[in-house]
């Protein structure tokens, strides 16, 4: 956990603990970030920060306490019941949100589309390094700045990519995580504690990617950051060769347990 007084650099911003709170600087999103938490609390979901307030050029959320599973993962999120926990707080997250209206002129940061009916305000960044976890235990998640409309498949769709992991073999031994019997398993348990099916998961995976791959090329090649910074280290290139992986592996991950 970030130590009282401690920075730390994320890859699109820097943030600053003070005491029991986080402060990073304000952008145009943050009026609508703000009241999209301020209605998680009201609704009593207590697994996301809490708005304190705005200080200057700075917002102040509250601090999620514990420690963000960085790679290697931690023994929990490598295990079936870690990666179902996370299934669970996206359930319930997504039932938490599912009334939230955003107000007039809301602005989101990498905003896809406007808001309509039958989406939700997706978290928008659901990998392991914005879960908090102390000890055994899912606190939350973190760093909602990339928090925009979208539809509630998608964002498992994005917790699927990043915390089964479905990726390829490097990206599976950095975590941890190794071979095909343990992503289906990895798989079925998080669409199982979430409520829905693999396949459904894995097609809205395959339109994530190529959205997300063709938003850095578009915007990052027109300049605009964060994206021009996710073009030059090659978060594209990356993405279109994950969908490849995935497609070659889907009957793999969509095949029957064995006895």
């Amino acid at each position: 956990m970030i130590e009282d007084g401690a920075t730390d650099q994320g890859s699109v911003t820097t943030v600053r603990r003070v005491g029991e709170t986080i402060r990073r600087p304000v952008g145009p999103w943050t009026p609508a970030v703000h009241a999209l938490l301020e209605h998680l609390a009201a609704a009593g979901f207590g697994r996301a920060p809490r708005v304190v307030g705005v200080d200057g050029g700075e917002e102040v959320l509250s601090l999620l306490r514990g420690e963000p599973a960085f790679s290697p993962w931690p023994a929990v999120l490598r295990s079936v019941d870690g990666i179902a926990g996370l299934g669970c707080w996206l359930r319930d997250y997504h039932r938490a949100v599912l009334d939230f209206r955003p107000p007039g002129g809301a602005c989101w940061q990498g905003q896809e589309d406007g808001w309509q009916p039958g989406m939700v305000i997706r978290h928008g960044d659901l990998g392991p390094w914005n879960s908090i976890w102390d000890g055994e235990r899912l606190v939350g998640f973190i760093d909602w700045d990339f928090a925009a409309p979208g539809h509630p498949l998608d964002d498992l769709a994005q917790l699927a990519w990043y915390a089964v992991p479905l990726r390829p073999a490097d990206q599976q031994a950095r975590a941890g995580i190794e071979g095909p019997d343990a992503l289906r398993a990895r798989l079925d348990a998080l669409c199982a504690a979430y409520g829905a099916e693999p396949p459904a998961v894995l097609d809205a995976l395959d339109a994530l990617q190529e959205r997300e791959a063709a938003r850095i090329e578009e915007w990052g090649g027109r300049g605009e950051q964060p994206w021009a910074a996710f073009l030059a280290r090659g978060d594209a290139a990356e993405m279109r060769a994950e969908q490849a992986w995935l497609r070659a592996q889907r009957a793999d991950l969509l095949a029957p347990h064995q006895a």
